[in-house]
């Protein structure tokens, strides 16, 4: 039997599927009501505009992953730390 830590670092765990209550129901809900409002948006703009816009959306996106990312990273090492000390 691996240990949860193998698990999550060879992949078998998805933190994100863990997440299955009322958090995750919010956060589906508020995707969509993101996503209906960015495409009234889109329609709303000209070419050149929508380009930009569009270009915005992809830029945030790939700040909002390494925010997150970090984010994960920072408290997976907060909760190690918070460990160690239980046991020292």
């Amino acid at each position: 039997m691996k240990s949860i830590i193998e698990e999550l670092y060879y992949g078998n765990i998805e933190p994100t599927e863990l997440n299955n209550g009322e958090s995750a129901l919010k956060l589906k809900r508020k995707l969509s009501e993101l996503v209906k409002i960015e495409e009234e948006l889109t329609e709303a703009l000209t070419d050149g505009d929508k380009e930009k816009f569009l270009k915005c959306i992809e830029q945030y996106n790939e700040f909002s992953g390494l925010s997150c990312a970090d984010s994960f990273v920072t408290g997976f090492k907060l909760g190690a730390r918070f460990a160690r000390e239980m046991f020292t």
